[in-house]
């Protein structure tokens, strides 16, 4: 913690005579210039023994290039504190103690410098601290947990965006204000790594990942981030980049494995891991879990219910079928396969001359079960039957019509009919 004047009167024992004490002291520096201003920086306590004028002019000047303080020596060239410099400190605020002949100049820089090696000392080792802290959350936890853990070190709101602004990981989001502008400001800023700004109360700062296109961390305090914390935040924004990368790794890694399970799966090899019916999706968007696969520019879904256009059922040893069912349901603008068959052209008669020969509960049957695409438990359970029952109805099917069901044609025809009788 930065040592006030005050800290420094009452370790020193220094009579405080006017002005704001209150003021970290960032440096010490003696001097007898009437305008020492042209040598400071800001900051200082400055140390003097009044050997030139110090009025009104004077401090004017010392307030003026931010010095916060000054050390007047007493017992060398004045007994006493001059009044008047007392009178025109208070005036100005500037911080006003008195250094008794006993205390010598060389005490008050080497307090001050002390004070200042032990703030370096204690920041640097909270600086390691969070970096260790943000190394374990990012083996541990991975991108989450770095962001988690980086809001609470800089006790504020922390922010993960994608490139497109969206918000992916958060902490204490409901603080976040509107940052569009800032982020504009770091898209249009001609390879602008960072920015810092105001806003809502809070100060901000963007650090691009990267790679812009990888995302953006924003963090926002109450207070300006200090060496430190900028440090600490470089640190989490190089952790996210290695981990935004290596997730990058892994999804390509996982995308090429599923296309390559496709592949398997068009020419009838199955793999492990579907359901033992369902159906192929052509969709938008992959969904969160499932296989789903990239082929020829498409996402594939594969599951028994997923928003897109679907094929018929199949199983794993017909993907391809499905897959271009899939596809013809597609060209077509409908949403299921067995959309299709309402939009062939079917000749006048064509059902009735078909179906004449079957009653209606054998074409209740044959429609179930061509809608199970001949499989035989399935059908018999939402036919509520046993499935030599099932068979038995099938075969007075096919006597009936005279030809075998096991025929794709056939089944085609029928499925055709039945379709068009039930509009």
């Amino acid at each position: 913690m930065p040592i006030t004047l005050r800290d420094l009167a009452r370790t020193l024992a220094l009579p405080v005579l006017a002005g704001d004490v209150s003021k970290p002291v960032g440096w010490v520096h003696g001097t007898e210039l009437a305008d020492p201003t042209p040598f400071l920086e800001g900051g200082e306590l400055l140390l003097t023994t009044g050997l030139s004028t110090v009025g009104d002019d004077y401090v004017r000047r010392l307030v003026g290039a931010g010095v916060v303080g000054l050390g007047f020596g007493t017992g060398l060239g004045h007994d006493s504190v001059p009044p008047a410099l007392v009178a025109a400190a208070g005036q100005a605020g500037l911080g006003l103690v008195e250094v008794p002949r006993e205390v010598p100049f060389i005490a008050i820089s080497k307090a001050v410098s002390k004070a200042l090696a032990a703030d370096e000392y204690a920041a640097l080792t909270r600086t390691s601290e969070a970096q260790r802290a943000l190394t374990r959350a990012a083996v541990r936890t991975g991108v989450a947990g770095v962001v988690r853990r980086l809001g609470q070190w800089v006790d504020g709101w922390v922010v993960l965006l994608d490139a497109a602004g969206l918000p992916v990981h958060e902490h204490n989001s409901r603080q976040v204000p509107d940052l569009s502008a800032g982020l504009a400001r770091l898209r249009t800023a001609g390879g602008l790594a960072s920015a810092a700004f105001e806003t809502g109360g809070r100060h901000v700062f963007l650090q691009a990942l990267g790679s812009r296109a990888r995302g953006v961390l924003a963090v926002g305090t109450r207070d300006p981030l200090d060496a430190a914390d900028l440090s600490v935040v470089n640190t989490a924004a190089s952790l996210l980049t290695l981990a935004l990368a290596r997730n990058d790794a892994v999804d390509a890694a996982h995308r090429e494995l599923r296309s390559n399970q496709f592949l398997l799966l068009l020419n009838g090899i199955p793999v492990d891991g579907l359901p033992e019916r369902f159906r192929v999706f052509l969709a938008e968007e992959p969904p969160d879990s499932g296989f789903w696969a990239e082929h020829d520019g498409r996402v594939v879904v594969l599951a028994q219910d997923f928003d897109g256009v679907a094929s018929s059922e199949v199983d794993v040893r017909s993907v391809a079928r499905g897959y271009r069912e899939a596809r013809q349901a597609r060209k077509a603008g409908v949403r299921t396969f067995e959309d299709l068959a309402g939009r062939l052209p079917v000749p006048e008669g064509f059902a009735q001359a078909l179906l004449r020969p079957l009653d209606a509960q054998t074409r209740e049957t044959v429609r179930i079960w061509l809608a199970h695409h001949g499989s035989w438990d399935p059908a018999a359970a939402e036919l509520e039957i046993h499935r030599h029952t099932l068979r038995n109805r099938i075969r007075r099917a096919e006597q009936a019509l005279g030809r075998s069901l096991g025929s794709p044609g056939v089944r085609a025809e029928l499925w055709l009919a039945l379709h068009r009788e039930g509009q």
